[in-house]
C-alpha cells in the first residue's frame, strides 16, 4: 500500500495563494447584495440598482476565455498578480464613487479582475498538483468557494451598519494585498514568451459574450435591440471563421471534438441555467408567501449551501482515492434534478422540513457536479490547454446561469400573471403557480445534464490518452 501524498511547503504555500485569491473573489460577489438599500439611498439611485451586481458579473463572465488563454501563454503567475492588481483598483474606486453610474462603472472593472482571479487561479491547480491528486484539492476549493459566498452577506451587514457601504469595498484592500504577497513569495517565477495573441477572437468573444448578456437581461423590446444583435453575428464571423485560421485561438473548436470535453461543457451550462435560474426566486417564496424577513430567508438559504460544502470535499476526495470520477457527475445530477422535482411540488403552506431536505439533496447533487466538471475538462485536454478548458467551463456554467435567471425571470413573470393586491392568499397562490413550473422546467433542464454525463470518459481511459500523446489533442 503506497503512502499518502503529502504536500510539500512549496506546494502548501501555493495552494494558500490559491485559496486567498478563490476567497477575495467570491466572496465580493455576494458582499455587496447587503448593502443595495444603503447605496440606493446615499447615490439616489434606485430605478439602475441591480446593476451594481450585474455590471460585476457581466465584466468577470465575459473576460474569462480571455484569461484562460493568457494563462496559457504568458504563466498563471503574471496573470494572477495583474487580475488581483485590477480587483483592488475597482475595490478602491467603487469605494471613493460619487454616483450610482461612476460605481457601475467600477464595479465593471472590479468584475474584469474578480474573472481572471477566479479561472487563473483553479486553472492554476493544476500546475503544481500531479493529475491523480488534483480531485481532492479542487474540492477544497469549492468548499472555499462555497464559504466565501455565505459569509459575504453576513460580513456586509456586519460592515454596512457601523461604517456605511463604501467600506464593503475597502475591506477588500487588506484582503487583496495579503493575496498578492503570497502569489508573489508561493508562485515561482515563469518565463515570458512570445505568442500571437489572437484579437480578434478575443474581441469577437468579449463583445459578442456582452451582447447576448445584454439582450437577455432586456429583453427584445430594448431600442438597442439591433446594435445587439448586430455584435452577436459580427462575433459569430470572427470566432468560426477568422479565429480557426489563428495559430493560437483564443478558444480552439477543435476540442469540443472530444467528447469529454464537451460533455463537461454541456453539463456545466445546463446545471448553471437550473440551479440559478430556479433557486433565485425561492426567497420570493420565503418573503411573500411565509412572511419570513430577509434575514431568515437567507438563513433558510444555508441549508443548500451545507450540502454543496460537505459533497465537494468529499467527492474530491473520493476522486482521488479511487482514480475515478465518471459517476460522481452522473449520480450528482440525477440527486439535483431529483430535489428540482420535490421543489416542484411546493405549496403554500409546504413544511419547512420538507423544504430544507430539497435544498441539502440539491446542494449534494450540485456539490457532487460543479467541480468535478472544471476536473474532468482538464483531464481532457493537454496540461497546454489547462487554462482555457477551465474557463471554457466556467463560462458556459456562468452563462447558463444567466440565461437561466432571465429566461426562468419571463417563465416567473408569465404565471405569476396580474396579482391583485387585495387578496394576499390569491397574491401566494400565484407565486407558487410560477415557482412550481421554474422547478419544474429546472428538473427537466438537469435531466439533459444527466444524459449527458453519460458521455464522460473515466479517468484511467483519459490518463491512458495522456501518456500516449500529451502535446496534441485526444482523438474524440
Amino acid at each position: 500500500m503506497s503512502a499518502p501524498y503529502r504536500l510539500s511547503l512549496a506546494q502548501k504555500s501555493m495552494f494558500l495563494a490559491v485559496l486567498s485569491a478563490i476567497f477575495l473573489a467570491a466572496m465580493d460577489q455576494t458582499v455587496v447584495a447587503t448593502a443595495l438599500p444603503t447605496i440606493a439611498e446615499d447615490l439616489h439611485g434606485l430605478a439602475h440598482l441591480p446593476w451594481v451586481i450585474t455590471a460585476y458579473l457581466l465584466s468577470s463572465t465575459v473576460s474569462l476565455p480571455i484569461y484562460g488563454k493568457l494563462g496559457d501563454l504568458m504563466g498563471r503567475k503574471v496573470v494572477l498578480t495583474f487580475a488581483v492588481a485590477f480587483f483592488l483598483v475597482g475595490s478602491i474606486l467603487s469605494g471613493l464613487a460619487w454616483s450610482l453610474e461612476s460605481l457601475v462603472l467600477f464595479r465593471a472593472l472590479q468584475g474584469l479582475g474578480g474573472g481572471g482571479i477566479l479561472v487563473t487561479a483553479i486553472a492554476s491547480i493544476a500546475d503544481f498538483l500531479p493529475l491523480e491528486q488534483r480531485g481532492k484539492y479542487q474540492g477544497l476549493v469549492g468548499a472555499a468557494f462555497g464559504l466565501a459566498t455565505l459569509i459575504g452577506p453576513f460580513l456586509g451587514g456586519f460592515v454596512v451598519q457601523p461604517f456605511g457601504w463604501r467600506w464593503i469595498f475597502y475591506i477588500n484592500i487588506p484582503f487583496g494585498i495579503f493575496c498578492l504577497i503570497i502569489v508573489q513569495w508561493a508562485f515561482p517565477k515563469t518565463q515570458r514568451k512570445r505568442f500571437p495573441f489572437d484579437i480578434v477572437g478575443a474581441g469577437s468573444l468579449f463583445f459578442g459574450l456582452s451582447a447576448l448578456v445584454l439582450l437577455m437581461e432586456f429583453g427584445a423590446h430594448d431600442s438597442w435591440i439591433w446594435v445587439l444583435l448586430a455584435l452577436i453575428s459580427a462575433s459569430v464571423w470572427g470566432i468560426f471563421f477568422w479565429s480557426p485560421h489563428h495559430p493560437e485561438p483564443i478558444l480552439p473548436l477543435v476540442f469540443f471534438r472530444h467528447k469529454t470535453f464537451s460533455a463537461s461543457v454541456i453539463v456545466s451550462f445546463f446545471v448553471g441555467a437550473a440551479m440559478l435560474g430556479s433557486i433565485s426566486f425561492l426567497p420570493t417564496y420565503y418573503q411573500t408567501v411565509r412572511a419570513f424577513t430577509p434575514t431568515e430567508s437567507g438563513l433558510e438559504m444555508l441549508f443548500l449551501l451545507v450540502g454543496m460544502l460537505l459533497t465537494s470535499v468529499f467527492s474530491g476526495r473520493w476522486i482521488s482515492k479511487h482514480q475515478k470520477f465518471r459517476m460522481v457527475p452522473i449520480l450528482g445530477t440525477l440527486l439535483t434534478a431529483l430535489a428540482l422535482w420535490l421543489l416542484s411540488h411546493i405549496a403554500v403552506q409546504t413544511p419547512l422540513w420538507q423544504i430544507d431536505g430539497a435544498l441539502i439533496l440539491l446542494g449534494v447533487g450540485l456539490g457532487s457536479t460543479m467541480q468535478v466538471m472544471v476536473l474532468s475538462a482538464q483531464w481532457a485536454l493537454p496540461h497546454r490547454h489547462l487554462g482555457v478548458a477551465t474557463a471554457t467551463v466556467s463560462l458556459f456554467r456562468s452563462l447558463g446561469g444567466t440565461l437561466g435567471v432571465a429566461g426562468f425571470g419571463a417563465v416567473f413573470s408569465h404565471f405569476l400573471g396580474v396579482t391583485p393586491a387585495a387578496s394576499d392568499h390569491l397574491a401566494a397562490t400565484h407565486i407558487v403557480h410560477a415557482l412550481r413550473w421554474d422547478f419544474g422546467i429546472a428538473a427537466a433542464l438537469t435531466l439533459a445534464a444527466f444524459v449527458a454525463a453519460w458521455n464522460l470518459d473515466d479517468l484511467p481511459t483519459l490518463m491512458a490518452r495522456r501518456r500516449g500523446s500529451e502535446s496534441s489533442l485526444p482523438p474524440a
